[in-house]
């Protein structure tokens, strides 16, 4: 069976009584050199744990497996588990977990043997959140390889100061380096997508240290200064409900003797500027980390 020829899906499709799910954001990838150009990306070498969001009909999985990696594909439609079940019996190195990716125990899939890395087709609609999970986790993959949305991978790669660097662009850039890799037509998925896509890759870089206070607030300072993008950072963040202890003086002092322009609004400073801002807050005792920890908690 070869799920890179659109006419063999349908058919496929067709047999197993399945519909793509729009609320599922069902895509399936059925372009050859795009899977090829992946796992290139990817570098998968045998023994890797690789974590595959949205198999779908498996074309993706095959080839992982295939390459010698230990494959943990998470799945939320019961209809593709079963098929893959079907399809892979008996392979030892794959582990189906039927359940939703946004809910999935991230720490126990990290924590298995050897490097771990992401190689997915990201499902529509959620893949934004899906990577905001990782980079925020406390065991982040060592390297992500995604298609998602050209939309969503000029944000992951933006550099400060361009129109498409938010939010995403900061969390992704406190630990990794993002690129886009390929460029992918809608005419390489079926049913094609509304948007053109892209592959991206994010390398691991070594991970900021600080202390779960620390890392909190920076989560929320800068959730709270993207809400209000166009403000002064002096400005928006003494109104960030989780941060009410801050106040404009504070933000400007801090700026000040990290040598930042006191007028800069979010997009103006790099992941790195908002580490050391955070840093600088905390340490200053301009937050009170325990008066808010628990407000703070999942903030952004």
């Amino acid at each position: 069976m070869n799920l890179t020829r659109p006419s063999e899906v349908r058919a496929l499709l067709g047999r197993l009584g399945i519909r793509p799910s729009k609320a599922l954001g069902q895509h399936f990838l059925v372009d050859g050199n795009i899977l090829d150009i992946l796992l290139r990306a990817a570098d998968v070498r045998p023994g890797e744990t690789v974590v595959e969001v949205g198999p779908g009909l498996g074309a993706l999985t095959e080839r992982l497996l295939e390459a010698g990696a230990r494959v943990v594909a998470i799945e939320k439609d019961s209809r593709m588990t079963a098929w893959l079940r079907e399809r892979f019996p008996g392979e030892v190195r794959l582990e189906l977990l039927n359940e939703d990716a946004l809910r999935t125990d991230w720490k126990r899939v990290a924590e298995g043997p050897g490097t771990v890395k992401v190689v997915a087709n990201l499902p529509y609609g959620v893949g934004s959140r899906i990577l905001v999970d990782w980079v925020r986790a406390a065991l982040p993959p060592e390297r992500i390889v995604v298609t998602v949305q050209m939309e969503v991978g000029r944000r992951l790669t933006a550099a400060p100061g361009h129109g498409d660097y938010g939010l995403l662009s900061v969390w992704t850039q406190l630990c990794y380096d993002a690129i886009i890799v390929k460029r992918v037509s809608r005419t390489c998925f079926l049913p094609p997508p509304a948007v053109t896509s892209a592959i991206v890759r994010m390398d691991r870089r070594a991970r900021f240290q600080a202390g779960a206070e620390t890392a909190c607030l920076l989560y929320a300072i800068t959730a709270a200064a993207f809400r209000q993008r166009r403000k002064q950072i002096t400005t928006s963040l003494p109104h960030c409900a989780a941060c009410d202890v801050l106040t404009s003086d504070a933000v400007a002092a801090a700026l000040d003797r990290l040598g930042l322009n006191p007028r800069a609004r979010p997009g103006d400073l790099s992941a790195a500027e908002w580490r050391r801002l955070a840093d600088a807050l905390a340490s200053a005792k301009a937050f009170d980390t325990a008066g808010a920890k628990n407000r703070l908690q999942g903030h952004g």
